[in-house]
């Protein structure tokens, strides 16, 4: 009866923060941190952390909401959300990171626990294919900027494309490189 709850996407300029919570009742091999996994590994995953969970959810953070709480606060919110959203309540949350969301249940942050604690490994696993997939989708709406590539994080090709075209909605305001690629626009 152990949650673990870890994010995706605190880093890119673009789409959301997501955060997975997962209570698993039997583990499946091959759990690790989702950044030391192949794309192929965690989409192969995906569906036994699933099947394995007692109860799992994931939460989208929106841009919008990042910009209105900052990444930190948006990210500790969306960790909030995605324990109350759990369809059994936990005895205890295990959070990927040095801090833990303001919920009321005993919350314990494990630095580096996405690769130490099963549970915190599977919500990585989960937060980072939802994520990975809703950035594919973006990159059909704004194929211009190669979102199914870097998926929002600030590569050489993102920020040329941030240069050339500006930013689109799903881009955080609050983000130096964004904000400093809207004013160029504005002064074009």
């Amino acid at each position: 009866m152990i949650a673990g709850v870890d994010e995706a996407g605190r880093g890119p300029l673009a789409g959301p923060v997501t955060v997975a919570a997962v209570i698993l009742k039997t583990t499946p091999a091959g759990l690790n941190d989702s950044k030391k996994l192949s794309e192929q590994k965690r989409l192969s995953l995906l569906p036994l952390i699933k099947s394995s969970a007692l109860a799992w959810s994931v939460v989208h953070v929106t841009p919008e909401e990042i910009d209105a709480r900052n990444i930190l606060q948006a990210t500790l919110w969306g960790m909030q959300q995605a324990v109350q959203r759990l369809t059994t309540q936990p005895l205890e949350v295990l959070v990927d990171g040095n801090q833990v969301p303001n919920i009321k249940l005993p919350c314990r942050a494990i630095v580096g626990g996405d690769g130490l604690e099963a549970c915190i490994s599977a919500a990585s696993i989960l937060a980072k294919c939802h994520r990975d997939a809703l950035m594919e989708e973006a990159h059909q709406q704004f194929p211009n900027y190669g979102f199914n590539q870097h998926k929002g994080y600030p590569t050489k090709a993102h920020m040329a494309a941030l240069k050339q075209h500006g930013p689109c909605h799903i881009h955080r305001r609050s983000f130096a490189p964004v904000r400093a690629a809207e004013q160029q626009r504005l002064f074009v």
